[in-house]
């Protein structure tokens, strides 16, 4: 392939201002995305092996876009870049109503606490942390 389509050019843009996950750095959105779409359009321009559809398998197979299919691509793509623009937050915001239960108000904020303390961790306080949780005081 001598160009990339556009919609390729997309997801890579997408894809490179994609944050990455602190509490599971194992586990890549990335790297899986960019699987797909180096197996929808064929190897990169840097790699050393030009792509030859022959060698591959039926079932790994993909085929070429149709120029419906590329639309479908296209909003797939304005799917990603709607989260990174965090979109849906500002059109749908949470009311203080649902953010602070009566319940117990500072709830959703020690989730937050912790999800930002979790990946700095050592493996001491998380197992501190789990004999706290398991050992209940009444």
């Amino acid at each position: 392939m001598a160009s990339r389509p556009i919609v390729y050019r997309h997801y890579q843009r997408a894809l490179a201002q994609w944050p990455v996950d602190v509490l599971r750095p194992q586990v890549s959105f990335q790297g899986s995305m960019r699987r797909r779409i180096e197996k929808q359009f064929g190897p990169s321009n840097n790699d050393k092996t030009a792509y030859d559809p022959s060698k591959e398998s039926k079932d790994t197979l993909v085929t070429p876009l149709k120029p419906s299919d590329e639309g479908a691509e296209l909003d797939q793509v304005n799917v990603l870049y709607s989260f990174l623009e965090d979109r849906y937050s500002k059109k749908y915001p949470l009311s203080d109503r649902l953010m602070k239960p009566l319940s117990d108000p500072e709830h959703y904020e020690k989730i937050i606490k912790e999800l930002e303390e979790a990946p700095n961790r050592s493996w001491f306080g998380s197992m501190v942390n789990r004999w706290k949780g398991m050992i209940r005081w009444s």
